[in-house]
């Protein structure tokens, strides 16, 4: 009908506007922070071993504990590191290395890849009952995509794998008739790839991979062709982690990249033999520490309702509420069913394969947060991959329709709140303090810059461009330190004027600015960066309708006068 023709057109022209919104807003570049990991379980460590960067390295990548394989960020960060390293060898730019394009080119790279999810959903979409453009606007509307998928998270590219995943289980054939799933080695690949990159995967891949094994099951082909098909997918997987378990040994045995190349002079039956001596399973090692509750403790723990109360609603507002009251209703009925007909369904794999698509996306969005519920470090973003699933149950029977204003305004909040406010002013601190410390200074008098953070998320330091071998400049982050400590380090530095050209700056919070001033010390040249919100030090509501406003929802950065 033409309604129909219009409204389609109409949701591709949106999806259209949003896709140019996800690459624009990540070019321009995105200022909010949301999590030290989107920069110290990637950028940071490539930028440390390919652009021989100052750089902070974390201890999961440190050769004592290797706890994250490397594959994936030398695939992503250390790709684009690599690629503008040798733009600027070969010429092509004189500076192509700097904080921008430190901070946007692997960003760039995990923007161009969250387009295999919006390929997921289209494809998926005429499987599970769903309109394809209307659940491609609700992906690409979501705030979840447009400031998560576009960062450098394991999250994110765990939620891409799973979205793979997804697709290879769901075969149909043209006529409409559900495909015997041909494509074992690639669901071996891809289940095993996401478990090296976190071995939470395993709870995402579950469903998929009981849902593939119900089809294959029901195929009605002879018990040859089922072992066949399983014997592919575990001879592919484990080819998959010989290949990872290889790169990390060499990784993490040779201790970063410039190690490497000495291990050419080897001869390969002792290189092999030394690898096989020291052979390093990153997920075990993850796995061996997150097991423990004690090590969880460190970094938070939460109730076990976390995810299901506050994560979810946090980052599918309506949508995940609709959902669990959707699947109340459900339970309700199989219960009815079960007790009243128990000859219906003959088997759990008839349960999941009969029933029409809707229980069973339920299964994909709940199966994994309930796995994810038994944990007790329970943060928002490990639930992003439960976008594709949450989407695609959104959109069949036109659940969200009539929520599509609140929908709106929810992602819109969302994108201000973590896409600008977060911490967000960190990352443009940091290009101002990259640009000062490179500014051209008389080669008799070097100066020593001593950058001083306070109550501000870790700061990435391969931001601020500087070489392993410079030494002038120092970068202290004391964290959330009390005022007592604060003042100590603050006063170390302002006693310590013995050069004449050393420049202290101080790095903190409008909201915590009164510590500083306790300090006894002054203070020339103020930056404010606006804006800046710390959820750890938030401003005072009154404050916020007060005159120094700004102050309250910025971050100063405070150079310490060398005279007084």
């Amino acid at each position: 009908s033409g309604g129909g023709a219009g409204a389609a057109m109409w949701a591709r022209g949106l999806w259209a506007l949003l896709a140019a919104l996800r690459a624009g807003w990540c070019l321009l570049p995105q200022a909010g922070y949301l999590h030290p990991d989107e920069f110290f379980q990637s950028p940071e460590v490539m930028a440390g071993d390919i652009l021989n960067l100052q750089v902070y390295y974390p201890w999961e990548f440190l050769s004592s504990s290797p706890c994250r394989t490397v594959v994936f960020p030398l695939m992503t960060s250390g790709v684009t590191y690599w690629v503008i390293k040798s733009l600027q060898q070969l010429g092509v730019c004189s500076s192509c290395i700097n904080s921008y394009t430190l901070l946007v080119s692997p960003r760039l790279l995990f923007t161009i890849f969250s387009f295999i999810l919006d390929y997921s959903v289209y494809q998926l979409a005429p499987f599970w009952e769903a309109d394809p453009w209307k659940a491609l606007v609700l992906l690409a509307g979501s705030y979840v995509t447009l400031v998560f998928y576009t960062r450098t998270f394991t999250n994110t590219l765990e939620g891409l794998l799973f979205a793979l995943l997804m697709v290879l289980v769901s075969s149909r054939k043209a006529g409409g008739t559900v495909a015997e799933p041909t494509r074992s080695p690639l669901i071996g690949i891809v289940t095993t790839a996401g478990f090296f990159n976190r071995p939470t995967f395993l709870a995402f891949a579950l469903m998929p991979l009981l849902y593939w094994a119900g089809l294959i099951v029901d195929s009605q082909k002879g018990i040859k062709t089922v072992i066949n098909h399983f014997l592919k997918l575990v001879l592919c997987a484990c080819f998959t982690a010989v290949v990872f378990i290889t790169a990390d040994t060499f990784y993490f045995t040779s201790m970063g990249l410039d190690n490497l190349y000495g291990i050419k002079n080897s001869s390969l039956l002792d290189v092999i033999g030394q690898l096989h001596e020291k052979m390093i399973v990153t997920p075990f090692n993850f796995l061996s520490y997150n097991l423990n509750p004690h090590n969880l403790a460190l970094h938070g723990s939460h109730p076990r309702v976390t995810h299901f109360t506050v994560n979810g609603i946090m980052l599918f507002g309506i949508l995940h509420i609709l959902a669990i009251s959707a699947g109340f209703k459900m339970l309700k009925k199989y219960i009815h069913q079960l007790i009243w007909v128990k000859s219906c369904y003959h088997g759990s794999s008839g349960l999941l394969v009969h029933s029409e698509g809707n229980p069973t996306l339920l299964l994909f969005y709940f199966v994994p947060l309930a796995f994810l519920s038994l944990f007790s470090h329970q943060e928002p973003r490990f639930l992003i991959p439960l976008i594709l699933p949450l989407v695609l149950f959104s959109t069949s029977q036109n659940r969200a329709v009539k929520w599509k204003h609140v929908i709106t305004i929810f992602n819109v909040l969302g994108a201000l709140l973590f896409g600008c406010l977060h911490q967000g002013g960190l990352i443009p601190c940091l290009f101002h303090l990259e640009q000062l410390t490179h500014s051209p200074e008389p080669s008799n008098h070097p100066r020593h810059y001593t950058l001083l953070f306070a109550h501000t998320y870790m700061p990435p330091r391969s931001l601020l461009n500087i070489k392993k071998r410079d030494t002038h400049i120092e970068v202290i982050d004391v964290a959330g330190s009390g005022e007592e400590t604060l003042c100590r380090v603050v006063g170390q530095r302002a006693n310590n004027f013995t050069c004449n050209t050393c420049h202290v700056f101080v790095i903190i919070p409008g909201t915590v600015r009164a510590t500083i001033t306790k300090c006894g010390v002054s203070f020339k040249n103020e930056t404010l960066i606006f804006p800046h919100l710390s959820m750890e030090d938030p401003p005072q509501l009154p404050f916020l309708f007060s005159a120094n406003w700004r102050s309250q929802l910025g971050l100063y950065i405070l150079q310490l006068d060398r005279d007084r």
